[in-house]
Parts: structure tokens; sequence; C-alpha cells
């Protein structure tokens, strides 16, 4: 199990609340560090907003509301093991 910090407690809320409303913007993805992942979240929003009619940035969007309940749903030492401890990048 990991240390726990008040910046986890943090981190999982603003997380959590940026999911909810930027989902598709990937940022809550950047607020705990994986820029990878909001890199493609925010790539394919941006394209398929321009290219594709803004069905991907819809798709993008409801993954991002559905990761933002997942986080706030979790316990903080649930949380802190899953995307701190374990590094995992989607859901």
């Amino acid at each position: 199990m990991a240390n726990l910090t008040p910046s986890h407690a943090t981190k999982q809320l603003l997380s959590g609340y940026c999911g909810i409303i930027f989902g598709g913007l990937g940022i809550h993805k950047f607020v705990l560090g994986y820029s990878a992942e909001g890199s493609i979240m925010l790539v394919v929003s941006i394209l398929g907003a321009i290219f594709a009619y803004g069905i991907p940035f819809i798709v993008m969007q409801l993954v991002g509301l559905v990761e933002g309940m997942i986080y706030l749903n979790k316990s903080h030492e649930e949380f802190v093991d899953t995307y701190f401890a374990n590094k995992q990048g989607w859901f």
C-alpha cells in the first residue's frame, strides 16, 4: 500500500471533477501525471471535432465522465494504489 499524502486527496478530487467537466480534453489525465494518455485524448478530441463532425469528441467526453466518476467513487487508499503505485492509465 502506498503512502497517503494530502496532495493525493487533492489530486483525486481535482482529477475527478476535471474528468466530469473537461473529460474530452484529457485534463484529468494531466492532473494525475499521465501525459501520454492525456495527449491521446486531447488529439483525438481536437482532430475528431475538426474532421469527424465531433463524434470522437463526444466519445472522449463520455470516457472522461466515466473516469471522473470512478476517481470520485474510489476510497483514497484504493485511488493511490491504483493510479500512483500501480500506474493504471485507463479506467
